[in-house]
């Protein structure tokens, strides 16, 4: 099954599957550097209902948020690794600096994103059912990976 998927495909998809009684739970993020604090992330995510879907920053989005040099890895690759996850249901892009209009399409019944971000900054909270914060994975970060690669050079 082919997981990346078209908005307009992806609305299609889970406007059926809420038909058939499923809850769909959206989650976002860059995902550069794959690491354990994003696989708990998925793992929560998926636990809080029956179809996890996850909004993914293109390329040129993650470099007008974090800057030049991201992401480490391209929109490409990133996506191969994220499609074969089998937490993950399906995967869109998006190029907004916020996933807002994916969330306002689709209507998950839930979202869920990292305990950094405080609830009242959380984009699209106010078209869920409920929102999650998932704790960190302490010493688990992108940027952190990034630091530590950097001394070692």
């Amino acid at each position: 099954m082919v997981k990346i998927k078209k908005l307009k495909e992806l609305v299609r998809i889970t406007r059926r599957l809420k038909k058939n009684g499923c809850r769909i739970v959206f989650t976002n993020g860059c995902f550069d550097l794959i690491h354990p604090g994003h696989i708990k992330l998925f793992q929560e995510a998926k636990n809080k209902g029956d179809i996890l879907v996850v909004g993914v920053n293109s390329d040129s989005s993650i470099k007008r948020i974090k800057g030049p040099r991201r992401p480490v890895l391209n929109e490409k690759a990133r996506l191969a690794i994220l499609e074969h996850l089998d937490l993950i249901d399906y995967i869109v892009v998006f190029k907004a600096l916020t996933p807002y209009e994916i969330i306002k399409s689709i209507r998950p019944n839930f979202l869920v994103k990292g305990g950094d971000w405080p609830e009242n900054n959380i984009v699209g909270r106010d078209l869920v059912n409920k929102v999650y914060r998932v704790k960190l994975k302490k010493g688990h970060s992108t940027t952190a990976l990034i630091k530590k690669i950097k001394k070692q050079c």
